[in-house]
């Protein structure tokens, strides 16, 4: 007998009369709070429906849908509806973030590691959440190095991190440092180095072997910090297409860089009540969540995000800027930032050595020097916590270090 088709609210889609029929108003609620379209809210219903006849036809409990059976259901529709498939897999994944969150489905569980690699790399994971409190971020950059050295030395064998020496440490980062540049490096290592004193702290090592990790040349600080020069950055500025919602964004964004030094991190994270209107006031805060600062907000930049939040798309989140295209969420790491930055640079046509967010923020400090300002006075800006961070743009005023430098015994010759 075929399963009969209804239409339980005017969505434009016929939905079968399965598992997941009662729930197609709230979802389609949610998909509207999240800024997606008319048109791309049926879009999502149609999987929504396909998804319901299956599980009815199949006779499948809703309680028990979870990634594997979304997978089943992907090469189901594969081999079914080819041309209609794309889009299903992102789809699927928010309609079951959904149900999750609703309660209509068993919680995800954690997968079970299938080595003692893994495991020991998840009580690292632990270690680095619950007893140093890192960021999710961090505990990833640090972890994933710390898997694959594991796996890579002990396979899915038992792990006798004893056996362990300078050997295979130096081997292992040979292996994978010159693949990518100095912050990749710099995450082996530091990785590590914390690893290691897991390690010994846990009783599974009894030598310190963080203090055998190679350390990384830092060969940025062995020259002046790279920037481009204040009419370059006038130039970006200028380029910026501010007639569109993204437009109107990403010059804000740059603004922010460009007059407050601020790190792509701390524009990831800013949210709408750091903005203190009536003092004229910007609260920003460590990615690491670990200290704040509360910096003067010029006038050009509280009138470029009073542009961008005016015709800013609903979203349920607090933080300030939020992706171009539905559903609106925040940006999840500072990567976008620096992305954008980049095609700003390249559509105002300025050459730069770095393109990245903090190619600005080494511009405003070297900006700020050369009108006068001290070098701790640039460091209250810049919010660092160490004198010898701000001491690398004394580099970039060579005249005054020349009148610094001592006579050579003897005189010129």
């Amino acid at each position: 007998m075929t399963p009969s088709l209804t239409s339980p609210v005017k969505s434009g889609v016929r939905v079968s009369d399965g598992p997941l029929t009662a729930h197609i108003a709230t979802y389609r609620a949610k998909l509207e709070s999240l800024g997606y379209t008319p048109a791309q809210v049926v879009y999502h219903l149609r999987f929504f429906a396909k998804i319901d006849l299956w599980l009815l036809r199949g006779k499948q409990r809703l309680w028990w849908l979870n990634e594997e059976k979304v997978g089943q259901f992907l090469a189901h529709l594969r081999k079914k509806h080819s041309a209609g498939y794309r889009g299903a897999r992102s789809g699927l994944r928010l309609l079951l973030s959904f149900l999750r969150d609703g309660g209509v489905v068993a919680p995800k569980s954690e997968p079970v590691a299938r080595s003692p690699s893994q495991r020991l790399a998840d009580r690292y994971r632990a270690f680095l959440k619950e007893e140093r409190g890192l960021d999710r971020a961090t505990i990833y950059n640090y972890s994933r190095h710390i898997e694959r050295f594991l796996t890579e030395h002990f396979g899915t064998g038992r792990v006798e991190a004893r056996t362990l020496g300078t050997t295979q440490i130096t081997a292992f980062i040979r292996r994978h440092v010159p693949q990518g540049g100095r912050g990749l490096a710099a995450q082996v290592v530091t990785g590590l180095r914390s690893f290691f004193r897991f390690a010994r702290l846990r009783g599974l090592i009894a030598s310190n072997l963080a203090a055998a990790v190679p350390a990384i040349p830092n060969w940025e600080r062995s020259g002046p910090p790279k920037y481009i020069p204040t009419e370059a950055v006038q130039r970006v500025l200028a380029a910026c297409e501010r007639s569109t919602v993204r437009g109107k964004r990403d010059y804000a964004i740059l603004l922010l860089l460009a007059r407050l030094g601020l790190r792509a991190g701390e524009i990831v994270a800013l949210e709408l009540d750091d903005i203190d209107w009536v003092n004229g006031q910007l609260t920003v805060r460590s990615k690491k969540g670990d200290g704040w600062a509360r910096l003067p907000l010029p006038i050009d930049v509280g009138r470029a995000l009073v542009r961008y939040l005016k015709i800013r798309p609903t979203s349920p989140y607090r933080n300030v800027f939020v992706r171009g295209y539905a559903p609106y969420t925040p940006f999840v790491a500072s990567g976008p930032i620096s992305v954008l930055v980049r095609k700003a640079i390249e559509r105002a046509d300025v050459k730069s050595v770095r393109t990245g967010a903090h190619v600005f923020r080494h511009s405003l400090a070297t900006e700020m020097l050369r009108r006068g300002a001290s070098l701790d006075e640039i460091g209250r800006v810049l919010r660092h916590r160490h004198p010898d961070t701000t001491a690398i743009y004394a580099k970039v005023d060579l005249n005054a270090l020349r009148g610094l430098a001592l006579p050579w015994p003897g005189g010129a010759r």
